[in-house]
């Protein structure tokens, strides 16, 4: 297979493994909701990453596909809810269409761009590519530093969303913290 059709591949797992475990009234923040996408991603990255761009113009690039990871990871996770749950107190998350919309369109986007720079614009891009002394591996590591920095910031987000909620009384209800 190709190295689009691989990146394709990853988008559409990416995908659907985040809606499936995000999309919903009543998701538990549990450890292993915590791990797996750190972990997979651990697993996915050295698959595509074969060399970082330590300067120039390359740099830049990956440096602006993690910063616009961070900044998606953080509007996704401004679209989720974060509470306790009402029988037992645990934090639970709920996320809903908009955050859905979001994820579907950033890796529709990326995705988009990946089948165009090899179908539909690969020329223009050559000439950008060498205009500003860019190889294809600086483009490739912005895209994954990208998702990456997308993952981890929803993911991180949510505990500490969670550590931020109220405290339960011994009756279960939720009260606030004193001088907070």
């Amino acid at each position: 297979m190709s190295m689009l059709v691989n990146a394709e591949i990853v988008n559409a797992v990416v995908l659907a493994a985040v809606l499936e475990g995000d999309l919903g009234p009543h998701r538990k923040i549990t450890k292993f909701r915590i791990l797996r996408p750190i972990l997979t991603t651990a697993a996915i990255v050295p698959l595509f990453l074969t060399t970082v761009t330590t300067h120039g113009a390359g740099l830049a690039v990956e440096l602006a596909g993690a910063a616009a990871g961070l900044a998606g990871g953080l509007i996704a996770l401004a679209l989720m809810r974060v509470d306790r749950s009402a029988p037992a107190g645990t934090p639970v998350s709920a996320a809903a269409w908009g955050y859905a919309l979001l994820w579907t369109a950033v890796i529709g986007a990326r995705a988009l761009f990946s089948y165009g720079a090899e179908h539909w614009f690969s020329p223009q891009l050559g000439h950008w590519m060498i205009t500003n002394a860019v190889n294809a591996d600086a483009i490739t590591d912005g895209l994954i530093f990208m998702a990456v920095a997308m993952v981890l910031a929803r993911t991180i987000g949510l505990p500490v969303q969670a550590r931020r909620l109220p405290a339960l009384t011994p009756s279960g209800s939720t009260r606030e913290l004193q001088g907070a």
